[in-house]
């Protein structure tokens, strides 16, 4: 015997349940790993495995592909409209129609209202049916125009929980980023108090005060998500010697002044070679930071071409300067930088330097080529139109990071 369906969307409880959940599973998740994965895998790998494994997929309507069908019931006379004469307690045959609406991405999410306050009444009486939600009317009155008002009702009934649902799936979202990456630095923290190390052992290195420098610088669909989570082959953490963010935005804003000052004074560095521009960097770099409370040289010069700054006997920071000689070279430029450095979290500088005349063009190719190599692992920013910053990671270890600067300066009529 038919019975009249009853709406299963918006029923289940409101849908900041559901971000609760998965906030608190995420959480469960990143406090259950071991402690030497914490500490030792590539954070952005991580965090991206939990994003994509908790990231929600909005449900969306297409009334645009909707379908009927219709099928014989047996209706209970209090069903009838007064105008029917039937007896209490009796069924009669009736046509039922029936809507499907197709639905794509998670339809199980419209089982719950709105995370807002306010709640809209309306929710359309529509139920899940698979993969798509279904309304149901009697044919009482044989008038399409009738049973298709009715549908559009019941449509209309449904939009305004519907359209401020997704908005509240989107939020979370675009949220899920940076609440996962708290709940790591949380746990990460806290191991790294308990055994009673920095998170990097940071180098102290300082800016000088009332160094002249050497230039004058101006002011400056729903499928089953596969998830790959990031493997750690290192056992137990070693603390190791990182560059500070902090201090590395400066070494490249110095390195970017002295290469715009290139730019500025072209007639004064056109016969100049790759060391002779990279010892003027050198120059300036070196008088205007201090290594900790040592005195003397901080950055260096090894083999023809770069800058380091190195603790004990490793490079924490390398810049590579070069002239523009195509893709191929460029990418090997990388290779060379790479093969430089061993600790995790390190910092490098690509310093290029352009003669050919169309250097939007040069430009372009270093943003469309440098994700093409083996160990790039994404783009983090453009601080200007001529500085790029890529992550990638060493030779043979995904987890092991290096921050590199791309800095490009015009000097077309350097020979």
């Amino acid at each position: 015997m038919y019975r009249r369906r009853t709406s299963t969307i918006f029923r289940g409880g409101r849908i900041s349940e559901v971000f609760q959940k998965a906030y608190d599973n995420i959480k469960s998740t990143i406090d259950g790993e071991r402690e030497d994965y914490i500490l030792n895998v590539n954070e952005a790998d991580y965090v991206k495995h939990l994003e994509t494994k908790h990231k929600l997929l909005p449900p969306v309507l297409h009334f645009d592909e909707v379908s009927a069908d219709s099928y014989e019931g047996d209706i209970p006379a209090e069903y009838f409209p007064g105008s029917f004469n039937v007896y209490d307690g009796k069924s009669y045959k009736k046509e039922v129609i029936q809507f499907f609406v197709p639905v794509s991405g998670d339809i199980s999410l419209l089982r719950y209202g709105p995370a807002s306050v306010i709640y809209f009444g309306g929710s359309g009486d529509f139920e899940i049916k698979g993969d798509s939600i279904l309304a149901e009317f009697i044919n009482f009155s044989n008038n399409a125009e009738e049973i298709k008002q009715k549908y559009e009702t019941e449509v209309n009934g449904l939009n305004a929980n519907y359209n401020t649902l997704k908005v509240d799936i989107e939020s979370f979202n675009n949220s899920l980023t940076d609440q996962i990456l708290s709940y790591f630095n949380e746990r990460k923290g806290k191991i790294l108090n308990k055994k009673s190390l920095l998170s990097s052992l940071g180098i102290p290195l300082r800016k000088k005060e009332h160094i002249a420098t050497t230039f004058a610088i101006p002011k400056p669909e729903l499928r089953e998500k596969i998830v790959i989570k990031p493997i750690v082959y290192e056992q137990g953490f070693k603390p190791e010697p990182t560059l500070d963010d902090d201090n590395y935005r400066k070494i490249l804003k110095v390195i970017n002044d002295v290469g715009k000052n290139f730019e500025r004074m072209p007639s004064v560095y056109k016969d100049k070679g790759e060391e002779d521009l990279r010892d003027h960097i050198l120059l300036t770099l070196d008088p205007n930071f201090e290594f900790g409370s040592a005195s003397g040289e901080t950055f260096n010069k090894s083999g023809k071409t770069d800058i380091q700054l190195r603790y004990d006997s490793s490079v924490v920071f390398i810049a590579e300067c070069k002239f523009w000689s195509g893709e191929k070279n460029y990418l090997a430029t990388i290779d060379q930088l790479l093969g430089y450095l061993t600790w995790r979290d390190t910092k490098a500088s690509v310093v290029i330097f352009v003669r050919q005349k169309d250097f939007s063009a040069i430009l372009g190719k270093v943003r469309d080529s440098t994700s093409n190599h083996a160990n790039h692992l994404g783009f983090l920013s453009n601080v200007d139109e001529n500085w790029f910053n890529f992550r990638f990671h060493i030779n043979g270890d995904r987890n092991r990071e290096v921050k590199m600067a791309v800095q490009l300066y015009h000097l077309p009529d350097a020979q």
